[in-house]
């Protein structure tokens, strides 16, 4: 915290709008009494928000029309202005000519606010001309007033960075509100500490520009690319760069550089352009006299009707669809919003234009807001607003966002529909490329098993290497020419929070699909399989724009002025590759994080537990995914695994599996092109349970820690030790709890435990078991299938194994636990023999000693300790583990994928 002490001033703030609004609140903040605010008259009926604040604190509001006339100022304007005794007078953003008289008049004089580092771009278009120019720094200056345009002494200057794409909104919003704000009140505070200095303007470098008006924008073709991205971009989006294109005035807007221009799209001639223009998926493809190429997202017609550019030639085409009973009740919600914000309409009609109105760009933000309020279904972006201006068009545009059917092509699904669970859910089965769904490569399929009966679920499709390489394909166009790439990273956020929200509007069924088709019970497939996936999405989609670098002290940045810094940017095509005891757990876990941070991603889901991924597809289509962002493709391991680690186009690869597996993986990321790995493998992880534990916790979490999802768990506890003084009675407490478990139907409420995933791991436990028998451990209870249709297995309780047994060293990834006996008082000797194992992804300890749980956590050697609980994951924490349980992290933080970029 900082403390200012420094004389409080009588201020006139002279100026409007929001920048107005925050300088004045922040003066007031600062201690200094605000004596009069000048300000301009209301515009239909609506007040300055400068003058609102103002108003609202009991402050002086003066909105003269003018102070001057025929260059002499108004006597009357001018004493009522001396009459509030100001010191200083303050002007943020002034659109109006204030006389000299009111200029020299206080005992401080006059600063202004800037948006230009003078004596560079003076006039009152600076934000423009500094984009139009190509400007590498920007900034702005607060001046002392004098009789000049632009040209009194200097008091102060902060400069930025100006990127390459960057527009007047994103730098005004980035950099010349927010810092402008605290510049100008740091100036205040300079002059009322008498430390305000006054540099006078160098001549060399000065430069003044004209206003920027509509009959001064239109864009001359005959310039680089470069020149005519900074033209378009430095008028967007006031007053707008125009050109004729098809006999009208088109306005474009959202103008980016592009290294690869796309190819694949219609031509439009465009007069005067070098060559004609090329509308495609991503937008309108722009070429300048070097034949380099931009990109422009939307186009404003005459009409004041704004579209995508890729949909120019679509623009006229589609009807107006015909409102339900709710979409109408829904509308007339809308047109009271509307009326709301637009005072001055007597009567909101279907013509009504919001910005003819008098709408200006805080009330879009507003319009937007309301609109979620009202439908959390449609989430709109400011540009929709603008591209549907009056209240019909913008209806039909709400409404088709709510029925998914918003001007994109329509998502064709082929359902696999069944009735069960007491509602009807629709399963797509093909593969999922490039934003459709598709049959596999000659058609192939393959049968999904429910195991809870071993009956067909539907056909899948078994995708071929082909089908890896078009889906990487599609990845790979969407990330280097798509939108997503280039997208804002708030918005990139509100389509990942979008498709949190469709996750939880079909989160039952999602929990059946997975319960049919996993095994998983309903009750905790809905609570943990698809809750925490949702939660997933959203703690991610709240990190995209908070993913920066940092600034690096090095020892060469004197006396040369050197500067490193760190950027942190997306990795591009992710290859996910998951398992099939949390399908869509697994898939939200590793998709989530690679989304946020701006990469397009190819998913193979297990062969087995192919369906909630498919669902997941299509409700990323209908959130708004861009095309090619998300695939998933259904298949083999050794095939489509196989390519995916092979490829050169994947830069990454994230797998959950076993080790064996891990290992291969490994290897031929290596060998293919040095491609990232991240791997959750195989693990056996210890849970130790001492004498001074709380017995009916971990009775509780003991059994928790190995039945939990079938014990289809990578982090259940592949072993217990247990102290001898309490070793029996937590046996006989165990199994009293085991013969109280349901075994049954997973989508019964009542059920505890449902079946294993498919025949061949049900296979592995029996032969699993029968080795532990062999081996001398004493069965307890367990240790067979259940004889009823499907591929259930009895939970299953083996005591004194010893550390050379099979079943002691390897995890049996089902519902069996394996309990080793201690000695009371030996720490040291337990947590060896916990620790004798290769793998370390969890582990655990009960006991109420605290220095005893600190000491026992600090000597395992686990990704995870758990102290008096088991399975407790949370978003926000990191997951992983090591030795050959893998490495890198799921979750928390760091897990979005991004590449560090260094620049000096």
């Amino acid at each position: 915290r900082v403390s200012h002490f420094c004389v409080r001033m009588k201020i006139a703030v002279i100026g409007q709008s929001l920048f107005g609004q925050e300088v004045y609140k922040e003066l007031r903040k600062d201690g200094h009494t605000i004596v009069g605010v000048f300000t301009i008259p209301d515009k239909d009926g609506k007040a300055d928000p400068l003058a609102t604040e103002a108003e609202k604190d009991g402050v002086p509001v003066f909105k003269f029309p003018r102070w001057r006339v025929k260059g002499q100022a108004i006597p009357e304007v001018v004493a009522q202005y001396k009459a509030t005794g100001a010191e200083l007078n303050v002007l943020p953003f002034c659109s109006q000519f204030i006389p000299m008289e009111v200029i020299d008049h206080p005992k401080h004089g006059s600063i202004i606010y800037h948006p230009s580092l003078l004596p560079r771009h003076r006039g009152a278009s600076a934000i423009n001309w500094t984009l139009i120019h190509g400007d590498r720094k920007g900034g702005f200056t607060v001046f002392w007033a004098d009789d000049g345009l632009d040209t009194g002494p200097i008091l102060l200057q902060r400069e930025c960075d100006v990127d390459p794409n960057d527009t007047v909104n994103t730098i005004y919003k980035r950099f010349l509100f927010p810092e402008g704000v605290k510049g100008t009140v740091e100036a205040v505070r300079l002059i009322a500490e008498g430390k305000a200095p006054r540099i006078t303007q160098p001549q060399e470098g000065a430069t003044y520009e004209c206003i920027q008006k509509k009959d001064n924008s239109k864009i001359d073709w005959n310039q680089s690319a470069e020149a005519l991205h900074n033209w378009i971009r430095g008028n967007d989006k006031v007053p707008g760069a125009w050109a004729e294109v098809d006999g009208q005035k088109v306005t474009f807007y959202g103008s980016s550089l592009v290294d690869n221009s796309p190819t694949n799209g219609q031509p439009l001639e465009i007069p005067g352009a070098s060559q004609p223009g090329i509308v495609t998926k991503a937008g309108l493809v722009l070429f300048g006299n070097d034949s380099k190429a931009l990109l422009v997202k939307n186009l404003q017609f005459e009409d004041g009707k704004m579209i995508a550019a890729a949909q120019y030639f679509n623009s006229g085409s589609s009807a107006a669809v015909e409102l339900t009973e709710e979409e109408k009740t829904f509308a007339e919600q809308m047109r009271a919003v509307w009326q709301s914000i637009l005072t001055n309409v007597t009567e909101i009609e279907d013509s009504t234009d919001f910005f003819k109105s008098g709408a200006a760009s805080m009330d879009v933000v507003r319009l937007v807001e309301e609109v979620k309020l009202r439908a959390s279904g449609c989430q709109l972006q400011n540009e929709d607003v603008y591209m549907n201006t009056t209240f019909q068009d913008f209806i039909q545009m709400c409404v088709r966002k709510l029925r998914g059917e918003d001007g994109e092509e329509e998502l064709v699904v082929d359902y696999v529909s069944k009735n069960i669970n007491n509602m009807t859910i629709k399963m797509p089965h093909q593969l999922f490329i490039n934003g459709e769904f598709v049959d596999a490569d000659g058609g192939k399929t393959y049968k999904t098993i429910n195991p809870t009966d071993g009956t067909a679920i539907c056909d899948v499709s078994l995708a071929q290497i082909s089908d890896v390489d078009r889906a990487v394909a599609a990845a790979k166009e969407a990330f280097e020419e798509g939108e997503w790439g280039r997208m804002n990273p708030r918005d990139r956020g509100r389509l990942i929070y979008r498709l949190a929200d469709l996750m939880e509007e079909h989160q039952e069924e999602l929990a059946t699909i997975e319960a049919i088709d996993s095994g998983a019970v309903y009750t905790l497939a809905l609570k943990t399989h698809v809750g925490m996936s949702i939660q997933t999405f959203r703690y991610f989609a709240g990190w995209c724009d908070k993913i920066q670098g940092s600034t690096i002290p090095i020892n060469q940045a004197r006396p040369n002025r050197n500067l490193t810094f760190t950027k942190k940017e997306p990795i591009g095509v992710c290859a996910i590759v998951i398992p099939w005891n949390y399908p869509l757990m697994m898939l939200a876990w590793k998709t989530a994080a690679c989304l946020a941070a701006g990469n397009t991603v190819v998913l193979k889901p297990a062969q087995v537990t192919p369906l909630t991924a498919l669902k997941f597809a299509e409700l990323a289509a209908r959130a708004g995914l861009p095309k090619g962002v998300v695939n998933i493709l259904p298949g083999s391991g050794a095939l489509v695994g196989q390519r995916l680690s092979d490829h050169p186009d994947v830069r990454k690869l994230g797998f959950t599996g076993s080790t064996e597996i891990g290992k291969h993986i490994m290897k031929s990321c290596a060998v293919s092109n040095v491609k990232k790995v991240s791997l959750e493998l195989g693990g056996k992880s210890p849970l130790i349970i001492f004498g001074d534990c709380d017995m009916d916790k971990a009775v509780r979490m003991g059994m928790s820690s190995v039945f939990f999802n079938k014990g289809e768990n990578c982090i259940a506890a592949g072993r217990l030790f247990v102290e001898d003084t309490i070793h029996d009675q937590f046996v006989k407490r165990v199994v009293e709890e085991v013969k109280k478990m349901k075994i049954g139907d997973p989508l019964d409420r009542s059920t505890d435990h449902g079946p294993q995933n498919h025949k061949a791991h049900l296979d592995k436990l029996v032969e699993y078991c029968q080795t532990g028998i062999k081996e001398g451990a004493t069965l307890v209870c367990g240790s067979k299938q259940v004889q009823r249709p499907g591929f259930f297995f009895e939970p299953t309780l083996f005591t004194d194994v010893q550390d050379h047994m099979y079943i002691a060293k390897e995890e049996s990834f089902g519902p069996v636990m394996i309990i080793s006996k201690f000695k009371s008082g030996d720490v040291d000797d337990v947590l060896r023999r916990a620790n004798a194992t290769e793998y370390g992804l969890a582990s655990g300890v009960f006991t109420r000693d605290i220095s005893k749980a600190l000491y026992v956590s600090e000597k395992l050697n686990a990704g995870t300790v758990f102290v008096n609980t088991y399975n407790k994951t949370d978003v926000a924490s990191p997951f992983g583990g090591f030795k050959q349980s893998g490495f890198g992290k799921d979750l928390g933080e760091k897990n979005c994928c991004f590449s560090f970029i260094h620049i000096f």
